[in-house]
């Protein structure tokens, strides 16, 4: 049985090094990739639905969390593993709740990206001990008692992690895709939401909560 993939990460060299491992899988076939969502989308046109999509979270302009949350949509059974950067206890559970099937950190031993795809493609969803771990806190902690992060969007904290790694609004927009007034926007919505007054404790917040290094 051949697997049909996709693969979708924005940095040329570690999208190569994702399809090299995942070939190891002599049953693998890479019939796309693409560096973000336009891209993405126009190879499922061309192509149609790959067996599993593998992503990125961090793309430019329409984040992977995002594109989750449309293929849902455009796609709903679209199998989806999600191979990041971002450790798990940031991204995961808001990965699986927009529809992932398997979230991985980059950081991971090669043939853990192979046992994730077996998995997600036997459909199953493939969940590390950290995930679970992180899943099992997310059940059981209030919403209202959870940490102050937590109350934001998707796109809302992915610009908080921006701001604390001290870029300016203008770079976020651009790196975002956005108008630098959306993402001023977006600055007053995490102020108000987690009770803040400036950048700084914004900063200082995501420092010790281990959102930025």
């Amino acid at each position: 049985m051949t697997i049909r993939l996709f693969v979708v990460d924005d940095h040329a060299i570690v999208r190569r090094g994702i399809v090299q491992v995942l070939c190891e899988n002599p049953e693998v076939q890479v019939i796309a990739e693409a560096s973000d969502y336009a891209g993405l989308r126009n190879e499922l046109k061309k192509h149609g639905e790959p067996d599993v999509l593998v992503m990125d979270v961090g793309l430019p302009g329409k984040n992977g969390i995002d594109i989750l949350k449309a293929l849902r949509d455009e796609h709903p059974k679209l199998k989806v593993l999600i191979v990041s950067m971002y450790p798990e206890d940031q991204y995961a559970v808001r990965a699986f709740r927009a529809g992932a099937f398997g979230y991985l950190n980059k950081a991971s031993a090669p043939e853990k990206l192979l046992e994730a795809l077996a998995q997600v493609v036997s459909g199953r969803k493939y969940v590390t001990p950290e995930i679970a771990q992180a899943l099992i806190e997310n059940l059981n902690t209030p919403e209202a008692a959870g940490a102050a992060h937590e109350k934001l969007s998707d796109r809302e904290f992915q610009t908080l992690k921006l701001i604390a790694s001290g870029k300016r609004l203008s770079e976020i927009a651009e790196e975002l895709a956005l108008s630098p007034k959306t993402v001023s926007v977006y600055r007053a919505r995490i102020l108000e939401k987690m009770a803040m007054g400036s950048n700084a404790e914004l900063t200082h917040y995501a420092i010790k909560n281990g959102l930025v290094e």
